[in-house]
């Protein structure tokens, strides 16, 4: 764990002009916008419901509006949010139709309690009725309202955690033994030829982060229109995962992989040659994405691909190569026998 007001760009500490905090008597605040943004994006797509009528998931939050703050005063916590969003649904019937609609919070905040939610689902205006709004309206607000309180509880458990700050005496609260065994796990040793910065990017916090990138190429014993509709087709990146996985496979779509632990959206789709799109993984720095190209290129008995990646936090483009080779090319091999 960082030492206090160092390394995480999450926290905003308001201190006296001495830079102390006696016993913790004057008020703190930290805020936990960032982190309550990407939360809620991860929560809000890993929603999907079935029934008689079909599937409906959720494939994009196109609103999330608010903030969330907690607060210190003589060692006890105070937790502030308030938010209000709008995320868009995705239905197929049993008959295979796609159907999509919106789902909308306007009240989300400490003041109201998980009961008292106003959530509201709807279709899109260009879209027929369809027995799957019942469906969304019967089982999908009660997902809708499952993961906002879960939101809110890991909110509390998150942060509860090394809150007080220096005493008197200036010593920094002491690291969870649990916490550091974590952070001994998590760790990734980058040799010197695998490091390939590029220019420093900002993330949303304002704080320039070095990046990296990669190249890879493999191939794939399947035509090239095979190859594009696996990365693209929501049932096929759900077998080779072998996770639930939310894809809106269209330019602008948003796409949500591997349980959660990826999403991103795709910002250029050529059918059959061209997959771009903005890709991270969700322990980076919060509204940070890495650009991603895929290039195919069918030889007839089998596709070759080329991938580029860039806008890799430094220090991870090690672990993040290997993840593609193991999560999408291994993976998808040994699925389909490509």
């Amino acid at each position: 764990m960082a030492k206090w007001g160092e390394g995480d760009p999450r926290w905003i500490v308001e201190e006296r002009a001495d830079a102390t905090n006696v016993n913790n008597w004057h008020w703190t605040e930290r805020d936990v916008s960032a982190w309550s943004s990407d939360r809620l994006r991860q929560l809000l797509l890993s929603i999907r419901v079935e029934g008689p009528e079909g599937v409906c998931l959720m494939t994009e939050v196109s609103k999330l509006d608010g903030e969330a703050s907690i607060n210190n005063r003589k060692g006890k916590l105070f937790f502030f949010y308030e938010w209000q969003l709008k995320a868009s649904w995705l239905g197929t019937s049993v008959g295979g139709v796609k159907y999509r609609g919106t789902v909308e919070v306007s009240n989300l905040s400490d003041e109201n309690d998980e009961d008292d939610l106003d959530i509201n689902v709807s279709l899109c205006k260009d879209q027929p009725n369809t027995p799957l709004l019942d469906l969304m309206k019967r089982t999908g607000v009660k997902e809708v309202r499952r993961v906002l309180t879960k939101y809110v509880q890991d909110l509390k458990s998150e942060f509860s955690q090394g809150m007080i700050l220096p005493t008197a005496d200036g010593k920094d609260p002491s690291v969870p033994a649990k916490a550091k065994r974590n952070l001994v796990k998590t760790r990734t040793q980058i040799t010197p030829s695998q490091k390939s910065l590029s220019s420093p990017t900002q993330t949303s916090t304002g704080v320039l982060i070095p990046t990296c990138g990669f190249n890879l190429q493999e191939s794939f014993r399947t035509s090239a229109e095979e190859l594009y509709e696996t990365f693209i087709n929501q049932e096929f990146v759900q077998v080779f995962t072998r996770l639930p996985a939310a894809v809106d496979s269209r330019k602008g779509g948003k796409f949500w992989h591997l349980d959660g632990s990826v999403h991103g959206e795709f910002t250029e789709l050529v059918p059959h040659q061209r997959i771009h799109m903005k890709w991270r993984f969700r322990t980076w720095p919060s509204e940070h994405f890495a650009a991603v190209s895929l290039e195919l290129e069918d030889h007839g008995d089998e596709t070759e691909l080329r991938m580029e990646c860039r806008g890799v936090p430094a220090g991870q483009e090690g672990s993040t190569e290997e993840g593609w080779k193991r999560f999408y090319f291994n993976a998808i091999k040994q699925a389909f026998g490509y």
